[in-house]
């Protein structure tokens, strides 16, 4: 189904999808140190929670063989680990590398057996993205509109996505669905990724700027509103990129279904809510200025959390690559 490849292991290095440089130019770039790996995953030329997890893997087998000792690999780790802290995905992606690093430590073919891992993770993944979009599809309209925000396709995974994966799956079984997807400011993931991905795959995609939205449901041109997730907590709250917390209260309003799509590796268990979740903040250029040109004056401040908190009451359903688990709003 899909044409392009996100992330891959090549004779010793990760080539990578890099996304900052979509939709203009597909630029593969080849990285051989797990330093260059941690700088992707910061600059976004790699992204999406499940992503960013396989990259991390990734980076732990370079790691282990490129640092000297065990002190210099624990601070390799904590670099990797710590690249992203919302997103839940590169830190249980990472731990699991570490357990299998002290369990072959002082194997001659502990390299070998760590990348056996980091392969795992990233098959795995797609086949989680694979169940997704067969899970989610009952939830779909025969024939309607969806709304998405950001990027939960398959430039955020190692397989056919989140979100996306269930209209991929939606569209393969003869449903007719119109996607709107929001720009997704500041970095603009949806009008530069989920745009391009999904019109590739022959989807029918609109983008509307993020303060369309309402006014979009308002005029009943949306039937569901569905997308990803970076860190899901015990009680079902979900982190997810900026935005989605305003998709959820207008849907809401609305009466609109909100759905929310992610594999079970972005559950944390540690988390008991959303007010335990770690907002990452971003630089204040990627607000302040856009394509070269300034937005706004040196002088004012500007606020960037990449994420917020959507509440459990506002959602739906989240659906799994084990299950649909009806959540607050399932009853409206």
């Amino acid at each position: 189904m899909l044409n392009f490849y996100t992330i891959r292991w090549d004779d010793g290095g990760v080539e990578i999808l890099d996304q900052t440089r979509l939709p203009e130019r597909e630029v593969y770039s080849r990285l051989t140190d797990y330093r260059e790996i941690v700088e992707a995953i910061k600059s976004l030329r790699v992204r999406g929670a499940p992503l960013i997890g396989i990259a991390g893997a990734y980076a732990v087998v370079l790691a282990s063989e490129q640092c000297r000792n065990k002190v210099e690999f624990a601070i390799a780790v904590n670099e990797i680990k710590s690249a992203r802290p919302t997103a839940v995905n590169l830190s249980w992606a990472v731990e699991r590398m570490l357990i299998n690093y002290h369990a072959y430590a002082e194997l001659p073919d502990r390299t070998e057996r760590l990348l056996e891992t980091a392969r795992q993770i990233h098959s795995e993944d797609a086949r989680m993205c694979e169940q997704i979009g067969i899970n989610g599809v009952g939830l779909m309209p025969a024939t309607g509109a969806v709304l998405t925000h950001c990027n939960a396709g398959a430039l955020a995974t190692g397989g056919s996505g989140t979100a996306l994966s269930v209209v991929y799956h939606a569209q393969s079984s003869g449903k007719r669905l119109k996607v709107y997807a929001c720009e997704t400011r500041p970095v603009m993931q949806g009008a530069r990724l989920s745009a391009w991905e999904l019109a590739r795959e022959g989807v029918d995609v609109t983008v509307i700027t993020d303060n369309m939205a309402g006014y979009l449901m308002s005029l009943g041109k949306i039937d569901c509103v569905i997308l990803g997730a970076d860190r899901i907590a015990i009680n079902y709250d979900v982190a997810n990129k900026i935005g989605t917390y305003s998709l959820a209260v207008l849907a809401k309003e609305h009466g609109i279904p909100f759905f929310v799509a992610a594999p079970t590796s972005t559950f944390d268990n540690r988390m008991a809510s959303g007010v335990d979740i770690v907002i990452e903040q971003r630089d204040s250029d990627e607000v302040a200025r856009c394509g070269g040109k300034q937005l706004v004056p040196d002088s004012v401040k500007v606020f960037n959390p990449a994420f917020d908190i959507t509440p459990h009451d506002l959602i739906s359903a989240i659906i799994t690559d084990q299950q649909v688990i009806k959540c607050g709003r399932w009853s409206d």
